[in-house]
């Protein structure tokens, strides 16, 4: 299979309809050029999980709710021990 494209006066290019489907792109997405082991590859460039991401919600919602955190807040505005 081979595919090609035509750079643009501003270094833009066409990626293929064959190598948007076979990669899973679509309008919007983001790819990146890299060289691995001596070739130039293109592949969607995909965000690095959130290593934090197993933990949200593991301790369970804030007693009070929104009003209890915006409570817990202001008093730690208020608390003059810190000056």
């Amino acid at each position: 299979m081979k595919n090609s494209s035509t750079i643009s006066s501003k270094g833009q290019i066409t990626v293929p309809q064959e190598i948007r489907k076979r990669l899973g792109l679509e309008t919007g997405d983001r790819v990146e050029f890299v060289v691995e082991e001596g070739r130039y590859v293109i592949r969607p460039a995909r965000s690095e999980p959130n290593p934090f991401e197993k933990y949200i919600g593991i301790l369970g919602p804030f007693p009070g709710g929104e009003e209890g955190i915006k409570a817990w807040i202001d008093d730690m505005r208020s608390d003059k021990d810190y000056e």
